[in-house]
């Protein structure tokens, strides 16, 4: 197992392989900006760069260190689209069909080119599986396909049938699978890393270690840490999961899931090609799925086990290869070298979370899941909103999202209560 130095970010295969190892300064004093962005993930930094490129002054805040969150501990899957798509096409008609069909795989393009143009190296490479768990998942998948195919002319899906995921996954468990040659996996924290250095790059005074108090509203709102105060022109929430700023907006829309995860000591070569020989993301079609991938040194990356109440595993490696076991029985000895978990933005209604509090401060959360692809299209939305563009924002505004009246505990536990239903129906 890994250690945890203090301070650091949590032990994890991603932590142990980090390629950066830059520490950026605590927030000390005053400081003013154009913009004041809280949060060093995916959020923070991919609007960052978009403001810094059009000039903007930028300050973020981050409390522990870059990629601290879901942004450098997820399952390092980059899949198109958005959760809660039809609930958004549902409420906003033909202007929400046009908006999935138009973003499906925007964030894609700003990580590609971010990529290329920051050099970062983070094991990204094309192709997504989705394993149907059950025969009518498989059916689904088709009547799925044959609508998106629609919208999606130039789209890179193809089905496969039982004997194509057999061949390619190196086990019968499955009823078929839908393959995206347009999406894509790979190292989170290095992406993220690699983002923080190119932000640093453009301008942007990144802070770590330096968690914010409260937001002090204005025509020039104030932030501030504990160390210093930051003034600007307009502030940036984007904490996910773990901030708790602007409660009086915010409170009973987002609640925080465990997600867990662990990787194998490194597989040899053939074994790693016959149980992914598409090497691709894969994740099955349940509602509370798993979802794997091979690492660059050949390891397993296996994650599941989400978590609503919040209840943590007794042992995250005891509860997940068993999964393993069942998909590959031949793997049922095979060290673990890593466990870790970590919490997720969850929205009822799966829909981002992307608007205001005030007409200067703009927040962007609760992925539920997609958040590589959809954290990096909901700062482009937020950043061009900031500059006066605020029609796909106001759609996400326009949204009626789910209240839970009630504090974020039983809320929990509500939410857990209805997704041990579908569980339930899972396992039928």
């Amino acid at each position: 197992m890994t250690r945890q130095r203090p301070q650091d970010h949590p032990a994890s295969y991603y932590a142990a392989t980090a390629n950066d190892a830059t520490r950026y300064p605590l927030m000390k004093g005053e400081v003013s900006a154009d913009v004041c962005i809280v949060g060093g993930g995916f959020s923070g930094l991919s609007t960052a760069i978009f403001l810094a490129d059009r000039g903007a002054r930028v300050v973020l805040l981050e409390a522990h260190r870059i990629g601290w969150g879901a942004s450098g501990r997820n399952g390092g899957q980059v899949q198109g689209g958005l959760q809660g798509d039809a609930r958004l096409a549902a409420q906003l008609g033909e202007r929400g069909k046009r908006l999935i069909a138009e973003v499906w795989y925007r964030g894609h393009d700003i990580i590609e080119e971010r990529i290329k143009r920051f050099a970062i190296e983070c094991d990204y490479k094309r192709g997504y599986l989705e394993a149907a768990a059950k025969p009518a998942h498989a059916e689904a998948q088709k009547l799925w396909l044959d609508d998106f195919v629609r919208d999606h002319p130039d789209h890179q899906w193809r089905v496969m049938s039982k004997h194509q995921v057999a061949d390619a996954l190196g086990t019968d468990v499955y009823d078929g699978g839908l393959f995206d040659g347009r999406s894509s996996h790979c190292h989170p924290l290095n992406l993220c890393l690699g983002e923080a250095r190119g932000a640093a790059s453009l301008g942007v005074q990144i802070f770590e270690q330096s968690p914010v108090l409260e937001i002090q509203h204005g025509a020039k709102p104030v932030v501030v840490t504990a160390g210093g105060r930051v003034t600007a022109s307009q502030v940036v929430l984007a904490g996910n999961a773990y901030h708790h700023l602007e409660q009086r907006k915010l409170s009973g829309l987002l609640f925080p899931a465990g997600t867990y995860v662990v990787t194998t000591e490194p597989l040899p070569e053939a074994t790693a090609r016959r149980i992914n020989a598409l090497d691709a993301g894969v994740s099955d079609s349940r509602l509370v799925l798993d979802y794997y991938r091979m690492t660059a040194d050949h390891r397993l990356l296996f994650g599941g086990l989400c978590n609503y109440s919040n209840r943590e595993p007794v042992s995250i490696a005891g509860s997940l290869k068993p999964k393993l076991a069942r998909i590959w029985p031949e793997l049922a000895n095979v060290r673990i070298d890593h466990e870790w978990g970590g919490k997720i933005g969850i929205v009822i209604s799966r829909v981002p979370l992307i608007g205001r509090t005030a007409s200067n401060v703009f927040y962007l959360q609760g992925y539920s899941g997609h958040g590589v692809n959809v954290t990096h299209l909901a700062s482009e939305i937020v950043s061009n909103a900031m500059d006066g563009r605020s029609e796909r924002l106001e759609m996400f505004e326009r949204m009626g999202q789910y209240r839970v009246p009630v504090g974020q505990w039983l809320g929990n536990q509500m939410l857990a209560l209805g997704m041990a239903y579908y569980k339930l129906k899972d396992m039928m």
